[in-house]
């Protein structure tokens, strides 16, 4: 897990030195997933097609097509905002995927937890303190990248019980490769050797996260490993100060750590609920006090 939130947070310096050889952002994901792909390949030589046996390929599908949406956000974002405070926004993450979880998927989410994510929400206005500083289209981009990345961690979250994780990793890449690839054409700009030299960085890294994401994820409880995703932002933040002499405010620290507290919460809920179901089955109902 710690490995994918360093590999994430070079990522997002990636996509904005590609944006700053001119490469759009749109064009930027369709090469991260081309090259992510192409990394990907020798895997499934060694494994061969029996690998990839799935009988839930139209969920790949819309997975899929929400992380192309997702993608197509956060590259943006990552272009105009700075890159700690959008990181911070992004934690938003959990909270709507804990909604999503209660909407879309068979769970109970009991008033404890959305208590969480109500204090998770009041996190994120603090970090953009509406009143104070002008909230624009710009600054909104994290946040509905966060929207469609919850969709696409319930995705996995129902994936996963049936599917191979490097299977699961596969299937995104080379379903969103085309995909990505559309939206692409309208903004293409031919890259330079140096531009390419990046975007294979950055697929390379995006196939290593996501692959050591999943790996995290069947290794050990969610709630155990979620609060190592919050050192992205001090990743992020060391980065973009040395680079781009970027310092994220001291709201934004105040609010990330909200957002993260809540989240880590959520997690730990959700796991101490999940033990309570083995340990002690609740006969014709769930577990209360959620």
């Amino acid at each position: 897990m710690t490995a994918a939130a360093l590999c994430f947070a070079f990522m997002n310096l990636l996509v904005r030195e590609a944006n700053a050889l001119g490469v759009p952002p749109l064009e930027t994901a369709f090469f991260r997933n081309l090259f992510a792909l192409t990394c990907i390949l020798p895997w499934l030589m060694r494994v061969g097609l029996g690998g990839l046996k799935t009988q839930r390929f139209p969920t790949h599908l819309l997975r899929a097509a929400i992380g192309i949406v997702a993608m197509g956000f956060w590259f943006t974002a990552v272009t105009l905002v700075p890159m700690a405070e959008a990181v911070a926004l992004n934690f938003t993450l959990p909270l709507f995927a804990t909604a999503g979880a209660a909407l879309f998927l068979p769970e109970t989410v009991g008033a404890r937890r959305w208590g969480a994510t109500g204090v998770g929400f009041l996190g994120m206005l603090v970090i953009l303190r509406p009143g104070f500083i002008e909230i624009t289209p710009v600054t909104s981009l994290p946040i509905i990248a966060a929207v469609f990345m919850a969709a696409s961690v319930l995705m996995v979250k129902s994936l996963s019980r049936t599917e191979n994780p490097n299977a699961m990793v596969f299937y995104m890449n080379l379903l969103m490769t085309p995909m990505s690839l559309i939206p692409a054409l309208y903004v293409w700009v031919w890259p330079g050797w140096q531009a390419l030299g990046l975007l294979f960085l950055l697929g390379l890294l995006a196939m290593v996260a996501h692959l050591a994401l999943t790996r995290a994820y069947t290794k050990a409880d969610a709630s155990a490993i979620m609060p190592l995703d919050y050192i992205r932002l001090p990743f992020v933040a060391l980065l973009a100060f040395i680079f781009y002499n970027e310092l994220p405010d001291f709201w934004t620290w105040v609010g990330a750590g909200i957002i993260a507290g809540s989240a880590f919460y959520i997690a730990r809920r959700e796991a101490q609920v999940a033990q309570q179901r083995q340990v002690t089955p609740v006969a014709g109902g769930s577990v209360k006090g959620r």
